[in-house]
């Protein structure tokens, strides 16, 4: 299948492949302590007091398995150093010190928002362990509870389910990834968060984004989380027909999300398309068939330099011949991308050769070995025509493990789509991060008693969870705001203020709801503080344009006046800018004046010089006049 760009996609192509999608949203939680031990949460900071070196190996479960995501990273032979500030830290989140019981102020909030999803609650909380290897936990486990499944969310016509709410720790801030050495800081680590997981409903990307925008307004819309970078992050699952789900990891921005999940999908009919092509060939997971063999001696005067300066430096280059998959490393899966660079990527994370180029293969062979090198590989692996070939170098560890994991996704290519974590890479694609853990990762924790979910603290979070956007929006537009406005005013932080607003003022609603839904989130991000409005205040400005003491034009300029510092009242500002409606004359000598300026000029038609006089008039009285009043005046229309 040709790739096509996410905007040139029609939406039949998602019906066609069997794409689904859910999410998994993660949400920190505005309170003042951790959520097991009582460090202060929300103190951000690059300082550190003290740097701790931990090493993660793989343990046998109960059922004698390990788990593949510990393999894996064993695999990497990671350093991971922690780096500390004492002021945020305690020996808790290093398992030297039994967990502090569960925070009080979080689950207050987690138990309002499992309401606003509509979820059944439990009656008895569990706290559980959730195996994280990647180092991001130093105790190698996360402590999570679960409030409440099976709810929904409306959208469109129809529902989002919501799979569950859980509550749990955040983990640390990766400040660096080089090597066989990953870096943390702390600062984030154990503050709580809440895991809101749907059930793969969505059927087209723009989906998707539509309903994590949702779910992050929801959460906003109480107040109680944080916000700002990293305070929210999603982690989306796709999956195509034929194919198995797919994580993509730690998206940070929901205005990525279409083209991730396009160009993910994509990727996953790609990788069927080599299946049924393997499989064609006879190539099925009994019948796969790799060997490799060290080319150091026979590429040791290559003039790639990436090779040649590898040998210098008493490296190893490996040679493996993957039997039967010539032509197929080159097959497209995605923008500029093609099926050998997952192995690239594979190679890059496991084997940690993360200086690139860290692979070439006989399938992309311009630019880099001599044909005549490619010859004597090709020989030294017994490699015939039907056969590819990859090479890799490095360090003798690295240069073996590397090799080792070449077979492996070649192995796993005669299976289709393997179940992987991702990572969002920048141009819109997704890298290989690991395998996704299994089903086994999760285990009771014996060191917390199970913890009554009692109908005191549900009653409680019901009393003060803000309306649902969908009821306020129904609200709005039985008032008259326009639905495109009042969807946006639902899940607006303004929506509490609109409301007193219109209760004091009886405001046009339409007038006054685009006010708060679209000028005011612009005032934010110019670094204005909208807080500093008074109610007051604005309940006079909204009342005065009823009225029709100031017109509506007038309203923006009092409320920018009033941002800048300075204090007073309503009436205050509209005599100091001047901008009580203007009189008949004062309106009539400056039409005359702008038909006077106009005379001699020349017009491309009568509608340019219509907005030549409206915009001479509005540089004079903008703010005193009615824009659409002065338009028909102009146009010979009503002077009403």
């Amino acid at each position: 299948m040709k790739y096509t760009p996410f905007l040139e996609t029609p939406a039949s192509f998602y019906e066609e492949v069997g794409f689904m999608s859910g999410l998994e949203i993660h949400q920190q939680l505005l309170t003042k302590k951790k959520l097991f031990c009582r460090c202060p949460a929300g103190i951000y900071s690059r300082k550190w007091d003290a740097e701790i070196l931990r090493h993660m190996r793989p343990t046998l479960s109960e059922l004698g398995e390990y788990d593949g995501t510990a393999l894996m990273e064993f695999k990497t032979r990671k350093e991971i150093i922690y780096h500390i500030n004492k002021e945020t830290v305690c020996t808790y989140e290093f398992d030297d010190t039994p967990p502090f019981e569960i925070n009080e102020e979080a689950l207050d909030i987690a138990a309002g928002m499992a309401l606003l999803l509509n979820l059944n609650m439990v009656s008895e909380l569990h706290i559980s362990r959730k195996q994280y290897l990647d180092g991001s936990i130093p105790t190698g486990f996360q402590r999570t509870t679960i409030l409440g499944v099976d709810g929904w969310i409306p959208y469109g016509d129809g529902k989002i389910r919501i799979r569950q709410l859980g509550l749990e720790e955040d983990a640390c801030r990766e400040i660096s990834d080089e090597g066989h050495v990953r870096t943390y800081i702390t600062d984030r680590l154990g503050m709580p968060l809440i895991e809101t997981v749907t059930y793969p409903d969505m059927k087209r990307p723009h989906d998707v984004a539509a309903v994590a925008e949702i779910l992050r307004r929801l959460a906003r819309a109480t107040g109680r989380v944080r916000t700002g970078p990293g305070a929210a992050r999603e982690d989306v699952n796709v999956s195509v027909r034929g194919g198995t789900r797919c994580e993509i990891k730690g998206v940070s921005s929901i205005k990525r999300i279409p083209a991730l999940v396009h160009n993910e999908a994509f990727r996953q009919v790609a990788l069927l398309e080599i299946r049924d092509e393997l499989s064609r060939r006879g190539i099925t997971p009994e019948r796969f068939s790799s060997s490799e063999t060290d080319l150091t001696e026979k590429l040791g005067k290559t003039k790639y330099l990436p090779i040649f300066q590898a040998v210098e430096q008493g490296k190893r280059v490996i040679g493996v011949v993957l039997r039967g998959f010539d032509g197929l490393l080159r097959h497209s899966t995605g923008p500029g991308r093609s099926f050998f660079q997952e192995f690239s990527d594979r190679v890059r994370v496991v084997a940690c050769l993360d200086m690139l180029p860290n692979a070439v293969t006989t399938d992309l062979p311009d630019g880099n070995l001599s044909p005549e090198s490619w010859k004597a590989a090709r020989n030294a692996l017994g490699a015939g025509s039907s056969d590819a070939v990859v090479i890799v170098w490095g360090s003798r560890e690295d240069a073996a493990t590397a090799a080792s994991e070449i077979a492996l996704r070649a192995r796993d290519a005669t299976k289709g789509v393997p179940n992987e974590t991702r990572q969002a890479m920048h141009d819109g694609t997704t890298g290989f991060e690991r395998v996704l853990p299994g089903p086994d990762r999760m285990y009771p924790d014996t060191d917390l008693p199970p913890k009554a979910l009692a109908d005191e603290r549900v009653d409680r979070a019901r009393a003060w969870i803000p309306e649902a956007p969908w009821a306020r929006a129904g609200r709005y537009r039985e008032m008259g705001v326009p639905a495109e406005i009042a969807g946006k005013l639902a899940i607006s932080p303004y929506s509490k203020v609109f409301d007193v607003v219109q209760a004091r003022s009886a405001a046009d609603p339409g007038f006054a709801a685009r006010i708060f839904a679209e000028r005011f989130p612009y005032l934010k991000r110019h670094k204005l503080d909208t807080s500093a409005l008074g109610e007051d205040l604005l309940v006079k400005l909204f009342s005065m344009v009823r009225k029709k003491a100031i017109h509506k034009d007038a309203v923006m300029k009092v409320i920018i006046r009033c941002l800048c510092g300075c204090g007073g009242t309503a009436e205050d500002f509209v005599k100091e800018l001047n901008l009580h409606p203007a009189s008949e004359g004062e309106i009539e000598a400056a039409l005359a004046g702008a038909r006077d300026e106009a005379t001699g000029v020349r017009f491309q038609s009568p509608a340019a010089e219509r907005r030549y006089l409206m915009g001479r008039i509005m540089s004079v009285l903008r703010g005193r006049v009615d824009g659409a009043d002065l338009a028909m005046r102009i146009a010979g229309g009503s002077q009403t």
